[in-house]
């Protein structure tokens, strides 16, 4: 790629900034990384990641884009520890969605690997992989104030930061936003007189507690267990194996069902919608650490590609354009989707780059707010629009979970659409569709049989009594 700009700066040293800083590096000669933290070397937890403590999941379209931009850096996680569940083998996934518990035998159409590092072994990995790039600096330790512009606001330059020494300007030809959803962008353009995006919001009210364990060895076959909320039921749980031998529980709710804040008494809110071996492994689980809460309050998209003006010079990246429910592990995937996409609007030169990036990102950030916004709506215990599209495209779903239940087929194409390898679209391909309805009626024609047989045992039974 041809180098467009001398230096950029990238807000933030999440895994959002950290994967825009890799893009940049092809197109600028020099990147510089902003990060308020002090950050450690090490795999450990950080101040300004308070959902680094919880479940995190790298889904496969994810991992792959990771792969592609630090080549070889899935091998590294598997050789630091990082577990992996091979595609060939459903039984080491529990995955209840909607009330429907997946299909557990039969494999995936790809074979795919499904890697499942805790958040912190993965941020240090990306972290080690930006800090060799020769031409980007990271700057930890460093808050972050306001931006600065020419005379007439019509472009940004730089940025102020501040340390122990003090507060300096950092100049530059491109400012990317990167710090998340208390991103400071809005105000920043409503005091350059842009005025702020137009904001869309599902409220959603997630807490969720979590606490590592060690486990017994091998006292679950399954290394990922999954179990989410479904309608008259907002709560859910997660199991997740990690590296060291560690496994990460939680326990989460919606819509102000809380989960309790004591270990046992987290494992005994999950134990009714909870397979009864799991609840017996974490009973008798060794807990490392105390239990971490976080709070969600709601999905909320900042539309930056419907702005009429918006000054050059500057860019949202990330969760400070979008962030999701949580529960549905979706950030960090479309960070790396989000980073693709810059590349190729860097390849085409920064001429109204804001634009053509905003427009380009719209496009997967749609999807995935798409799947996670309609799996939300489907609980009538969240309140929001629901529309005929919403309403029909949730009661297909709700057939697809069905005949899942007993099809690895459906299992597969509906992983590969919600882990956003496959788009949405593929869910009505006709030979799917055919397979749904096999899978729902075959379920009616059962469920019909098992009715039918209940007055006969009913009239047993009486006559037994009777005799």
């Amino acid at each position: 790629m041809d180098t467009i700009g001398d230096h950029a700066i990238v807000l933030g040293a999440s895994v959002g900034g950290l994967l825009a800083a890799r893009a940049l590096a092809d197109a600028y000669r020099a990147v510089t990384v902003v990060e308020r933290d002090v950050l450690p070397d090490g795999a450990e937890n950080r101040r300004g990641v308070p959902q680094g403590r919880h479940g995190h999941t790298l889904l496969p379209r994810g991992a792959q884009i990771a792969d592609e931009l630090f080549p070889g850096i899935l091998d590294e996680l598997v050789a630091d520890g990082a577990p992996t569940i091979p595609g060939d083998d459903l039984s080491a996934l529990y995955f209840v969605a909607g009330g429907h518990l997946m299909a557990r035998s039969g494999a995936l159409r790809d074979r795919r690997i499904t890697y499942v590092p805790s958040r912190p072994l993965l941020e240090r990995h990306i972290r080690r992989r930006v800090r060799a790039i020769p031409n980007i600096t990271v700057l930890d330790g460093h808050s972050v104030g306001d931006l600065t512009t020419t005379p007439d606001r019509h472009r940004v330059t730089g940025v102020q930061v501040g340390s122990r020494e003090g507060v300096r300007t950092l100049t530059a030809d491109l400012v990317v936003d990167a710090m998340g959803r208390g991103a400071r962008t809005p105000a920043h353009l409503e005091r350059f007189g842009y005025g702020r995006p137009t904001e869309e919001h599902v409220r959603v009210h997630v807490t969720y507690r979590s606490q590592l364990f060690r486990l017994p060895s091998h006292v679950l076959s399954e290394k990922i267990v999954l179990v989410g909320a479904r309608a008259g039921r907002p709560t859910g749980m997660a199991l997740l194996g990690y590296e060291n031998d560690t496994w990460l529980f939680t326990a989460s709710g919606m819509m102000g069902h809380e989960p309790p804040c004591d270990r046992t008494d987290m494992i005994d809110f999950v134990e009714p919608f909870t397979p009864g071996h799991v609840v017996a492994a974490l009973r008798a689980a060794e807990p490392l650490g105390d239990v971490a809460q976080h709070k969600f309050p709601s999905s909320r998209w900042r539309h930056y590609e419907q702005m009429r003006r918006f000054p050059d010079g500057l860019l949202v990246f990330g969760d400070a354009i979008c962030s999701f429910n949580p529960l549905y592990g979706q950030g960090m995937t479309v960070a790396a989707i989000e980073a693709t996409t810059l590349g190729r609007c860097l390849r085409r030169g920064d001429h109204e780059l804001s634009r053509r990036f905003f427009r380009a990102a719209a496009k997967p950030i749609g999807v995935a707010w798409q799947l996670a916004v309609g799996s939300d709506l489907a609980l009538p215990e969240v309140e929001g629009p629901r529309t005929v599209r919403t309403r029909l495209d949730n009661a297909y779903v709700g057939r697809i979970l069905a005949a899942a239940e007993n099809d690895p087929v459906v299992v597969d194409r509906f992983l590969r659409v919600s882990s956003l390898i496959d788009p949405p679209s593929h869910l009505f391909h006709p030979a799917l569709v055919g397979r749904v309805c096999a899978g729902n009626l075959r379920r009616h024609r059962k469920a019909d049989g098992a009715s039918a047989a209940i007055p006969d045992e009913r009239r047993k039974s009486f006559l037994t009594a009777r005799r």
